[in-house]
């Protein structure tokens, strides 16, 4: 976009003035920041926000979101005014499982790169000398962690931009946004509408409302949390915080005893307490009315009236942390609104049907700065630098978007906050929102279900078990620690076994499909993907979707059903809202070229069939064939399966002869039941995403969204194949590729294997070269067939094959060796065979089972 696009940003707080900041920076100056509220204290999170910054998270993104914004709040001084106090974080374990998740935290630190340094009990005590040192077990130190003082960065921001030529309005709400053709022109207010090309809604727990007034919804609820400050505590008496810098009234690192929900913060001779254990406080933020034109500390519309009773229990655990409190008083408290997601993390972007509506929502201090120069980013150069796929508005399906869900799993989220929760640990409710046809028959085998974008997906299925007892030695599991081994089942080893040796379904529902149609359809994809999808109808493509820089947005399987019609799959819903937007942007451009975009994932359903003896069964109840040259691999077929109408493609996820099975939702339960019939003498399981998943990475399929982001590029991503290099259309990232394929690569996805053939990891954990850290783990499994434990990571490119390395986990190091990849069959000769194969070693069990 040219700077002269009029840019109009909804709220004033920690968000909103420090996105007029960063499009400043880069050269904007039409930009107008309206607020509801007076610009001295706007009276939303920001006014009444802590400050307690702690960096680290398990997400890379908001982890490094937290960084930039201590990097510019430390940079933000004005007549010896400061915004940041650098006063250093500890979290402290009082239990022996906190102390294992702060090993765990560490590791995160480790691998995206915040210093950090796991601490002795008598170390904690030493640094915080207040803390009651027979309560505390260890604790986890970051330096860099401090307290922001939000409130003062947004004045400093809003001088500033002024200066610079942003136009502020207060006291002035937003009635309506004016949009034309599905663009935005202006937003409304009771002195008269704004023009606007580019609307940015930064309103906080104020943002459902402004999304409702153009369509979108905003999946956020505001909820209440308590705060307080004490009396003057006596072991505080005494320093001159005076010798501070301006409002620094702290010296104690910031302090979190996650055991029980509670933070802890010095307002000079007094303590700031938040609690997070009470129960769910939700707010309709409509309910709260006008912001009145006089906000100050005690009167504001995100400070409501303090209840006791929910703050008691607080008080009691922290007299008992630090005894020192035994000798002060609640002063004053209040419950302050704060704004939580179905998945905790904030909402980003560009909204999915309305162009120039962007939204920065649900963000909270620690991560403010960062995430309002990803927007800055997004709207001057197309891209965030940092990949926020995980924070986009349109990552939620449709059934996430509900009210009603919104409201449960954000209060969930509100009472998880300070959890140690599993990789893999699925919420409890609302679940069974998303059931394939085939879940009756999972249920009867025993499936255990996780879930996923509301979906219920297999992991494994109990009616397996027997198979365990009949596995060769080599096949047999090895056992994992009480972490790895959660949510985990040996049964996985029988059915990658079986999958190997004979044949497996695996149901492949939930995974993205999506129906590209129209006289413009090969244009569209043409100049979106790497691939060349104008082949015959029958092909398949697999290929990529990148953005301006050659990030990678995503990969997708194209596969060209008839001359104006494709079947996509993809990733999430991210992708059906980016192919829908360049849709209709190419039919406004060029009517003749319409395309339509339809996502039709929840009308069908998919079945993998894979194994050396797939097409023993497959041949057993249809006609049609199923050779190599009735259907070659990546190609794409209509066809009948015991008389139910299918599209079949020859592809596999697991390394295996083999197809996925499309069909109308309405036939799914009996083309289910027609496979297992005709599979009984073939050996035929159902097999769940454990085995899924350890089958991929001995293959080196890579997984968008955990082993490449829009932060890497095909090369070093190991997908180069996927970039077709004699294209001669343009399409989006080419001019990036064309520059960077020629480079040799600074860093590399590389394959390591556990040397000790047990140790199993699970994923963004550090990786060391040299005793340093020098890169993090993305995916891990088990690999059953080459009988190792595999992990991806992300390395500099001089390490390579053959090299040792240490992956850190819990805290010790686990050796492992750099390998090339695939691991398994790295011929292809197991995904091009044309015919059944019987495997000797699988005749034994087989007939015992049978």
């Amino acid at each position: 976009m040219a700077p002269a696009q009029r840019v109009v940003i909804i709220g004033a707080g920690i968000v909103g003035t420090n996105l007029a900041d960063e499009l400043v920076s880069r050269g904007w100056n039409n930009i107008t920041v309206v607020e509801q509220g007076p610009l001295h204290m706007p009276g939303g999170s920001t006014s009444h926000a802590p400050g307690l910054v702690f960096q680290t998270n398990a997400s890379k993104t908001m982890t490094q979101f937290a960084r930039y914004t201590v990097k510019k709040l430390v940079s933000l001084e004005k007549d010896g005014q400061n915004c940041f106090n650098q006063v250093g974080g500890l979290e402290v374990a009082t239990t022996p499982a906190r102390l294992e998740e702060l090993k765990r935290k560490h590791g995160y630190a480790s691998s995206w790169g915040i210093e950090a340094r796991l601490v002795s009990a008598e170390e904690c005590v030493e640094m915080y000398p207040l803390l009651n040192k027979h309560l505390v077990l260890g604790g986890l130190h970051i330096p860099s962690d401090g307290l922001a003082l939000a409130a003062r960065a947004t004045q400093l921001l809003i001088e500033r931009t002024r200066e610079a030529g942003v136009r502020y309005l207060d006291s002035t709400p937003v009635t309506g946004i004016e949009r034309t053709n599905r663009h935005v022109t202006g937003v409304m207010t009771p002195s008269g509408t704004i023009p606007a090309d580019v609307v940015v809604s930064c309103a906080g727990f104020w943002g459902v409302e402004v999304g409702a007034m153009v369509g979108v919804p905003i999946p956020l609820l505001p909820l209440a949390h308590q705060y307080v400050k004490t009396t003057a505590v006596p072991a505080l008496a005494g320093r001159d915080i005076n010798t501070l810098p301006n409002g620094m009234n702290a010296s104690l690192p910031i302090l979190r005893y996650q055991d029980r929900d509670l933070y802890y913060r010095e307002h000079g001779e007094q303590y700031g307490i938040g609690y997070y254990g009470h129960r769910p406080m939700p707010v309709v933020a409509a309910s709260l009315g006008a912001t009145p034109k006089h906000v100050d500390e005690q009167k504001m519309p995100s400070r409501l009236k303090f209840t006791r009773e929910d703050f008691d229990p607080a008080w009691k655990l922290s007299q008992e942390l630090l005894p020192a409190l035994r000798e002060s008083q609640v002063a004053d408290g209040f419950n302050g609104i704060f704004s939580f997601t179905p998945d905790g993390g904030p909402l980003v972007g560009q909204a999915p049907n309305l162009d120039g509506f962007y939204v920065a929502e649900a963000v909270w201090v620690t991560h403010s700065a960062g995430i309002a120069r990803a927007v800055a980013e997004m709207l001057t150069t197309g891209r965030s630098e940092i990949d926020v796929a995980e924070c986009e508005l349109s990552r939620f399906e449709e059934v996430q978007l509900s009210r009603a869900y919104v409201n449960e799993t954000s209060q969930q989220n509100f009472v998880e906050v300070y959890d140690i929760i599993h990789p893999l640990q699925p919420r409890e409710s609302p679940r069974k929102l998303r059931i394939s046809p085939f879940y009756t028959r999972q249920r009867e085998l025993g499936a255990f279900f996780l879930e996923l974008g509301a979906w219920e997906r297999p992991y494994w299925y109990e009616a397996n078990a027997e198979l365990i007892k009949y596995l060769p030695a080599k096949w047999q599991p090895v056992e994992r620690d009480a972490w790895s081994a959660r949510y985990y089942s040996p049964i996985a080893a029988a059915e990658a076994w079986k999958t190997r040796n004979a044949v497996a379904m695996y149901d492949m529902t939930s995974f993205h499909r999506f129906e590209v149609s129209g006289p413009g359809a090969v244009h569209l994809l043409q100049r979106l993907t790497t691939g060349d999808v104008t082949t015959k109808p029958g092909a398949i493509t697999y290929t990529l979707l990148l953005n301006d820089h050659g990030g990678i947005r995503s990969d997708i399987f194209v596969a060209r059903l008839d001359d104006d019609v494709f079947h996509v799959g993809a990733n999430t819903a991210i992708d059906l809202a980016y192919l829908g937007r360049e849709a209709r942007r190419q039919g406004q451009h060029t009517p003749s070229r319409w395309v339509q975009v339809r996502d039709i994932t929840g009308s069908t359903c998919c079945i993998g069939l894979w194994g050396p003896r797939a097409r023993d069964v497959i041949s057993a109840v249809s006609a049609d064939d199923f050779s190599n040259k009735g259907l070659p691999y990546f190609g794409v077929k209509r066809a009948s399966i015991a008389g139910i109408p299918v599209t079949t493609m020859r592809k596999s996820y697991v390394g295996e002869l083999g197809w996925e099975i499309h069909a109308s939702a309405e036939y799914g339960q009996r083309l289910w039941d027609a496979l297992w019939q005709a599979g009984k003498s073939h050996g035929l399981i159902a097999a769940g995403r454990s085995a899924f998943n350890a089958l991929r990475l001995e293959k080196g399929y890579r997984t968008w969204g955990t082993d490449m982001t829009t932060e890497h590029d095909p090369y070093e991503a190991g997908v180069g194949f996927a970039v077709k290099a004699d294209k001669k259309e343009d399409y989006v990232g080419k001019a990036a590729l064309e520059c960077r394929s020629r480079q040799t690569p600074a860093r590399r996805l590389r394959c390591l294997t556990v040397d000790d053939g047990r140790s199993v990891v699970l994923g963004k954990e550090p990786v060391y070269h040299n005793s340093k850290p020098v890169g993090y783990v993305t995916s891990a499994a088990f690999g059953y067939t080459v009988r190792k434990p595999i992990a991806y990571a992300w390395l500099p490119g001089r390490v390579t094959e053959g090299e040792a390395v240490g992956i850190e986990y819990f805290g010790r190091q686990i050796q492992a060796t750099v390998t090339s990849e695939p691991l398994y069959d790295p011929q292809m000769s197991r995904l091009h065979d044309d015919g059944p194969s019987v495997v000797p070693e699988l005749q034994k069990p087989l007939k015992h089972l049978l």
